[in-house]
């Protein structure tokens, strides 16, 4: 009988091999080829290369120390020569675009064709031309450029709305100046929000990016493109996993403006915003950290909409707002004088807005703080705050409020209050003097969120802070 156990146990593990050797035969089987695709699309996808008569451009080099920490970054071309040095008359490779039209509209990455004085264009044939930059947008990485040509190969667009987390894709470019080289990956995710770029909700993805990728398309399985190959977050300057994708559908909205403008208009709210975190939610009362806290309103759209400091963006033209980043994609992408609803939470209750979008001006100039007189310590927050001259309210932007002259160790420190803020608001109450900060601050409730509207340079954002037992 044990002789009979021995013998079926050894017999059950030889048919359970069997089973997962085939499971990873089929595994491996149901791999996508990806043949097809590149032999369909390759054609269209071209080296760009540029010209520049001085040694403006500092990006040449793609290495960075080993002990930076990551960040994002744009991918570029060759490195620097020996010594540093950009020969004034070197042509540098330095990414990758695709062709849209069959008369020689590409698109690329603005980051790839900035400040050049001439940008080459080869075609997988190896024919050459001298490129136009028709428009650009550095906002969102953006650069369409136009060959002289006639009947050249073009890419298939698709839809990046309808793409998949978990999708598989492919792209197409020339790391390193290995032109046309073939790499792929899956969607890692969508709508991704990366530092210092407001307006693109970047699709992540695991395929190997590269410098010399920039500006190459990302394809699905149905060779169309979805995505073009924008940046990477590395130590090195190398791929270690993470790359991104500017969504094609944000591309293509560019597309006829750059064709006719030479830039992008973009919608726009006049309202300063910022992330609603745990604190915030609970300070303003909210069942959960959720939506667009507006910290300011500039005279503008959303002035004369009704939107106030202190309100909290939760959906915008019917799509929801989940996150402050949401918001200005939502609105960047809509043309100026479109109209749009607004829904905002104001003290714990829904209103909907309608807004008329406007068009985004030029920046302006920061205006630094400078010191008051009148000095007030209060010691429950840590800081030291005085009266505001005339001339610190015109030159900080602020009708009312306290300056910050001092942080010391405490919740004000806590709260990421800096020499220099202006305290406008604590807990809903505005604060036009010394003393009214005083009283303010000495009714303060222990142990639970507070919220404070601070302007700093101009510039309004809310913070919070808690007073310990």
């Amino acid at each position: 009988m044990q002789r009979f156990v021995h013998y079926y146990r050894q017999f059950l593990t030889g048919v359970i091999v069997i089973l997962m050797a085939q499971n990873q035969a089929n595994a491996f089987g149901s791999l996508p080829d990806f043949t097809d695709l590149v032999e369909d699309n390759a054609q269209a996808v071209v080296n760009i290369s540029t010209v520049q008569r001085d040694n403006r451009r500092g990006y040449f080099s793609y290495d960075l120390p080993p002990d930076m920490p990551d960040i994002f970054r744009h991918f570029f071309g060759a490195p620097n020569p020996p010594g540093g040095q950009q020969s004034p008359q070197e042509r540098a490779s330095l990414g990758s675009g695709f062709i849209i039209s069959k008369d020689g509209y590409i698109l690329t990455n603005f980051h790839v064709v900035d400040q050049a004085d001439e940008i080459f264009v080869r075609l997988s044939d190896m024919r050459e031309f001298k490129a136009e930059l028709i428009g650009g947008d550095k906002k969102s990485d953006l650069a369409l450029l136009k060959v002289k040509a006639k009947n050249l190969p073009t890419v298939k667009i698709g839809q990046s709305d309808k793409l998949k987390v978990g999708e598989w894709v492919v792209a197409i470019g020339s790391p390193f100046g290995f032109d046309h080289s073939v790499t792929a990956g899956i969607v890692s995710a969508k709508g991704r929000a990366l530092p210092n770029e407001t307006y693109v909700p970047f699709i992540q993805t695991d395929v190997a990016i590269n410098p010399g990728n920039s500006g190459g398309p990302l394809f699905n399985l149905k060779g169309e493109v979805v995505g073009i190959n924008s940046q990477i977050y590395t130590r090195s300057g190398g791929f270690m996993g993470l790359s991104f994708a500017i969504p094609i559908d944000v591309a293509m909205e560019a597309v006829e403006q750059l064709k006719t403008e030479g830039h992008v208009v973009r919608g726009w709210l006049g309202v300063v915003i910022q992330e609603v975190d745990k604190n915030i939610a609970e300070a303003f009362n909210l069942d959960r950290a959720a939506g667009a806290l507006v910290a300011q309103v500039e005279k503008g759209p959303a002035y004369d909409a009704g939107v106030e400091a202190g309100d909290i963006i939760v959906e915008f033209n019917g799509k929801p707002i989940q996150r402050s980043a949401d918001l200005p994609q939502s609105v960047g992408r809509l043309k100026p004088g479109t109209k749009a609803d607004m829904v905002v939470v104001r003290n714990g209750k829904r209103k909907t807005l309608d807004v008329t979008v406007g068009a985004r001006p030029s920046d302006g100039d920061v205006i630094a703080s400078r010191p008051g007189q009148e000095k007030k310590l209060d010691n429950r927050l840590g800081i030291r705050v005085a009266a505001l001259t005339d001339r610190q309210r015109k030159s900080l932007r602020v009708e009312a409020g306290v300056l910050v002259e001092a942080v010391t160790n405490g919740p004000g420190a806590r709260a990421g209050l800096q020499r220099g803020d202006v305290i406008v608001m604590i807990n809903g109450q505005a604060i036009e003097t010394v003393d009214d900060f005083d009283s303010i601050v000495s009714m303060l409730p222990k142990s639970k969120q507070i919220y404070m509207h601070v302007s700093r340079g101009g510039m309004r954002l809310f913070t919070t802070f808690s007073l310990q037992d």
